[in-house]
């Protein structure tokens, strides 16, 4: 593993554990040239299915840009990193289990949706106004009284 901040490429693991669910190992490694620490995730190699977007275009499965969004709908709000990583466990199993090679972006925003749903009520509605498009007050208002019940 080569060092993030020097770019050696000889580090040596000084310490593994694996995560409490047993999904994902965590590694902190140590340069050998620089002595700085650096932690390394090692998780299995899944193939996820191709998303189709709105205009027909497929792209790969990015965690990333789950979390990035998750993270945007739920800024300055109580919940944790923990929480989050969960949901979006969550999401994946999911999509996995569909057993599909494809998965339209509208059903993915629909897990998002579920899930925010679950962890925080206004991440929910900040999300779902962005991803429903709202033309007008009246379909906010809607998805709030939704909210409220």
């Amino acid at each position: 593993m080569k060092c993030p901040f020097c770019g050696h490429s000889e580090t040596q693991v000084v310490e593994t554990r694996v995560s409490e669910d047993g999904d994902f190992i965590r590694r902190r490694r140590q340069c050998g040239a620089c002595d700085k620490r650096f932690t390394t995730y090692e998780r299995p190699d899944v193939n996820f299915p191709a998303i189709v977007k709105k205009d027909g275009r497929r792209i790969e499965f990015e965690r990333v840009k789950l979390l990035a969004s998750m993270s945007l709908a739920l800024r300055k709000r109580p919940v944790s990193i923990e929480q989050v990583d969960s949901a979006i466990e969550r999401i994946e199993e999911k999509l996995l289990n569909l057993g599909a090679r494809e998965v339209p972006s509208a059903r993915i925003g629909e897990l998002v949706m579920r899930e925010l749903k679950k962890l925080d009520k206004v991440a929910y509605v900040r999300f779902a106004s962005v991803y429903r498009s709202f033309e007008d007050i009246d379909e906010f208002r809607a998805l709030v009284d939704e909210v409220r019940r």
